[in-house]
């Protein structure tokens, strides 16, 4: 976690940290990805058969080994919204046997070319894990347990011997699976209430872990702030007795938050809502634990931001794609996103963001290549070095004090021009994540604890001329800078930037 004290113009900044000030492990599930059967993520994105830059899979390359710089450990699929209307049967077996539907999210048609076994193979070349969400609209829990079947028994039944028909005599072994997608909003097929909802997971939940008890189950929460949290949590996470011991039936609980501002600063601040809509969160599932008498050897439930992004959906609709045209700003958005969740590693045990490929994503795709966008340069700095253990930090500086957006950030969340996370990988190397998000100031900032720098320091710096640099358009204006510094004195993180400064902890 991160302290803050305000101080007066004038008055210079400073960020206090400690390599033994360790608070909780980063999971690596934090930078999860996200498939979704939306515009171009899948068909054309992901699978892409007969372009030149796909493998024999249809897989295309490029977008293959961007994940792998990535390192994406856990990705989510195939939604989203889509999941609502979509049943995995009509994914498998031969494809030219396979039907195609009315596509009810997206107002699309689904071909089904790309399904279960597609999917798993794809994990496979990526070296990812999936995590596959259920059906809860129009599906049934007979279908969301033959799923699981298909993928992971390895018993003499129908839905395994199906798989083993398709050619998978193994099973896959999907650990993470979701009940059910925002199932409470008014844009989806068969929108539940909350009563209606809460009923229907747990007994589908028990079900499926009488099928597999190994499986993570993953509640569907909303923002994390609203009514549908706290009720489904009162309701669904409670002490239930497995074979020897109490268990829980939830394992995770479901968060979905975007972000976005027509402002420049607005935009790169307002994932500090994702900070309170976390503690909230977590707030309501130990309440939850506390009037169910959940006892303590039962693992503590933690959050699964499984969709998480800068998405202005007016200016790029779903149903057109949502092919955002991201910009500096964007990136320092998603770098203090990145913070957020490195802060509170305590609470997530994942986070997605929503998409991987074309569909609000750092990354596009064409006929003839990739175009890495601002967002990305962020994301992949993070992956690669923000794992291990978060580290304490308390940062004093300015703050900014105009509206923000959402509005209710004023008042609740503290709004830093510096936004800070640092964490210790577990070979003894310290990473200082700094957003400035000032347009136009940069700030001198005392670091203390450099005492433990060594010999010096490594300096990644992503940035631009202004607010608005894009890497669309034919345009390369954000990117990565890497420096040395000497550890001697102040440093300068520049205006409209994010900073990351690594160095080995001196023994």
């Amino acid at each position: 976690m991160t302290t803050f004290t305000k101080i007066p113009e004038g008055e210079r900044p400073t960020i206090e940290l400690r390599a033994h000030n360790v608070l909780s492990r980063i999971s690596d599930n934090t930078y999860g990805g996200f498939a979704e059967h939306m515009g171009r993520c899948i068909y054309g994105g992901i699978y892409d058969p007969g372009n030149p830059l796909s493998d024999e899979n249809g897989f295309r390359k490029d977008v293959i080994a961007a994940m792998k710089e990535l390192k994406v450990p856990v990705v989510r699929y195939p939604g989203g919204n889509f999941v609502a209307t979509y049943h995995w049967m009509d994914g498998v077996g031969p494809r030219d046997q396979r039907p195609k539907r009315p596509e009810l999210a997206w107002l699309g048609v689904e071909s089904n070319q790309f399904g279960t076994d597609e999917f798993m193979k794809w994990c496979e070349v990526v070296g990812t894990e999936p995590y596959l969400c259920l059906n809860m609209g129009t599906g049934t829990l007979d279908e969301a347990l033959a799923w699981v079947e298909y993928c992971n028994s390895n018993q003499d039944t129908h839905y395994a011997n199906l798989r083993r028909q398709n050619g998978h005599p193994e099973p896959y072994n999907v650990k993470y699976w979701a009940l059910g997608n925002e199932v409470y909003g008014s844009w989806q097929v068969c929108q539940s209430t909350k009563e209606d909802y809460a009923k229907k997971a747990y007994q589908w939940a028990k079900a499926l872990k009488l099928l597999d008890p190994t499986l993570t189950l993953i509640l569907c929460g909303e923002s994390g702030f609203s009514s549908w949290d706290s009720y489904v949590t009162r309701k669904c996470i409670r002490a239930d007795f497995g074979p020897d011991k109490a268990r829980s039936l939830i394992d995770m609980h479901s968060i979905h938050l975007y972000t976005s501002s027509h402002d420049p600063v607005q935009n790169a601040l307002a994932p500090l809502a994702a900070e309170r809509a976390i503690t909230m969160a977590v707030a309501a599932i130990d309440l939850a634990r506390i009037e169910n008498h959940v006892p303590p050897s039962v693992p503590r439930q933690k959050i699964c931001f499984d969709e998480w992004n800068v998405w202005d959906m007016f200016r790029s609709p779903g149903e057109q794609g949502a092919e955002e045209r991201y910009t500096l700003s964007d990136a320092l958005a998603v770098s203090v996103w990145l913070n957020v969740f490195v802060r509170q590693a305590k609470h997530i045990g994942m986070a997605n963001i929503a998409q991987s490929v074309n569909v609000i994503s750092p990354l596009m795709t064409y006929a003839e290549g990739i175009v890495k966008q601002a967002t990305w340069w962020p994301l992949l700095l993070y992956s690669k070095y923000m794992r291990g253990s978060a580290l304490a930090v308390h940062l004093r500086c300015q703050e900014y004090e105009g509206e923000t957006k959402p509005v209710w950030i004023r008042g609740m969340v503290d709004t830093p021009w510096l936004d800070v996370s640092a964490a210790l990988s577990d070979d003894g190397v310290i990473s200082l994540a700094v957003v400035n998000a000032h347009p136009e100031r940069d700030f001198e900032v005392w670091l203390s604890g450099t005492q433990s720098m060594g010999i010096g320091v490594k300096v990644y710096t992503v940035s631009g001329a202004g607010m608005d640099a894009t890497n669309m358009d034919g345009r390369e204006e954000v990117g990565i800078r890497e420096s040395r510094w000497d550890a001697k004195g102040p440093y300068t993180f520049p205006r409209h930037s994010l900073t990351m400064l690594r160095w080995v902890v001196a023994k």
